[in-house]
């Protein structure tokens, strides 16, 4: 720890917090309906991304836009380099919001807004750690870079073409994760499923796959009468169902609880009590033959356990989410899976189990693909020194830990992900009311500040 670089974040807490909220504001969902040349992920992701460079050249460095895929903030000197890996780009807001998604509002010590976990608060808390470093004047053995992504949420182009036009930093970390630190992360698996049919059944849940659908809307050709029948048998006090009476049927809007699609434990998937729902129906024959495929393979898991894939290895648990839903009078025009499968799992066995699983229902595989998980030593330079960085500020003993979810450092070798969401919190991230704590913000900076130092400084 650095008593020159913690008082220097003290004295700069506002700015930090005013700049957050700045970037915070500017919505920064994909948006591929206004992309253009510099904006390849849309107008929100490449104003935010501008906006921040603006930022970080106002402190005094040297920065790059790289052609609206991401950008970078440089400091030091060294024949190596140090890479710190952060996002802009945030998932859809969804509802449920108790206050504006992107109104970066502060209530109780705490700043709301998409992108305040993940990652847009975790990507200042650096740059600010960097500005106190430079501003102590300490001299660099490796050369520091910021690369702050701009569509990491949504399939990694921006670290793809990092990669094609720059050199891969010697070694990085990427605070998008969880504190003390992660040197293990589980194989993200990723399908999507459709079927063709005439189909009097409607449904639409979930914006992305990698969060689980806290809401989906459903209509089905019966009475809203059964319907309200169905919801006091089921009985099912996680979820909340308003009932609606339509022409020719009913509406019901379903309503769980979001959440990341690496921990759907954490959340009520609005799609599944849908389908267990319609499962309880006088459907006509085959949307209740389809249905009552889904109930079977899917019920309420989070482990694939009906569908036969559960597994766990020394990095976690296989978890399963179904993110995204679109069911139409064509059939079911898109369902997609979320897997995070132990390191050593076999990604052609859980397609094979998949297909035959999904195949029950004459559901055909549109797409499915994998990122390989990884697991870096806890003896290396890397590992050893950040978790030292964690141990002496909280004067713990914490070890490196294994996550399901996915960030930066599956991409690039020789790294970690390190920070920031802490085990005493509740989970927020994906989630409405994402928050960051105020004092945690503070904190973060002051930790990433001694990072940089534990690995850069002579």
């Amino acid at each position: 720890m650095s008593v020159f670089t913690d008082k220097w974040i003290d004295e700069h807490k506002d700015e930090l917090v005013e700049k957050l909220q700045q970037c915070v504001r500017i919505n920064s969902v994909r948006d591929d309906g206004s992309t253009r040349e510099g904006a390849p992920f849309g107008e929100g992701a490449a104003k935010c991304l501008e906006d921040t460079l603006n930022t970080a050249k106002e402190m005094g460095f040297e920065v790059k836009n790289l052609d609206g895929y991401c950008g970078t903030v440089d400091y030091g000197t060294g024949e190596e380099q140090l890479g710190i890996l952060a996002h802009l780009d945030v998932v859809p807001e969804g509802e449920g919001w108790t206050y504006p998604p992107y109104a970066a509002e502060i209530h109780d010590g705490r700043l709301y807004g998409r992108g305040t976990m993940d990652d847009k608060g975790p990507a200042f808390a650096a740059l600010f750690g960097l500005a106190a470093v430079k501003a102590s004047g300490v001299e660099t053995k490796r050369r520091v870079r910021l690369i702050l992504g701009c569509d990491e949420e949504c399939g990694m182009g921006c670290l793809h073409h990092y990669n094609e036009v720059e050199k891969a930093p010697d070694m990085c970390f990427s605070p998008d994760a969880s504190y003390p630190l992660v040197n293990s992360e589980k194989m993200i698996y990723n399908s999507a499923y459709r079927k063709e049919y005439a189909s009097s059944v409607r449904v639409k849940a979930g914006t992305v796959s990698n969060a689980v659908p806290g809401k989906a809307e459903v209509f089905v050709p019966v009475s809203a009468d059964e319907v309200k029948a169905a919801v006091a048998k089921l009985n099912n006090a996680d979820f909340t169902y308003n009932v609606s009476a339509a022409d020719n049927g009913a509406n019901v809007v379903i309503t769980g609880i979001a959440a990341h699609a690496s921990t759907p434990e954490q959340g009520k998937n609005a799609f599944l009590a849908a389908v267990q729902l319609m499962n309880e129906l006088n459907l006509p024959e085959e949307d209740a033959d389809t249905v009552a495929v889904l109930w079977d393979i899917l019920k309420f898991d989070c482990h694939g356990e009906s569908i036969g894939i559960d597994s766990t290895d020394d990095s976690g648990r296989l978890t399963t989410n179904v993110g995204v839903i679109e069911w139409d009078e064509t059939g079911i025009k898109r369902l997609t899976m979320d897997i995070r499968a132990p390191i050593t799992s076999n990604g052609e066995l859980i397609t094979e189990k998949l297909r035959d699983a999904f195949g029950r229902a004459n559901m055909i595989e549109t797409h499915h693909g994998w990122s390989d998980g990884y697991y870096m030593s806890p003896e290396s330079e890397l590992v050893s020194k950040l978790i030292g960085v964690y141990n002496a500020r909280f004067n713990a003993d914490a070890k490196p830990m294994a996550i399901g979810g996915g960030t930066y450092a599956r991409h690039l070798t020789n790294a970690v992900a390190f920070g920031t969401e802490r085990e005493d919190e509740p989970a927020c991230i994906h989630m409405a009311d994402e928050n960051i704590r105020i004092d945690h913000l503070i904190e973060d900076a002051k930790i990433m500040a001694d990072a940089i130092l534990a690995l850069a400084a002579k």
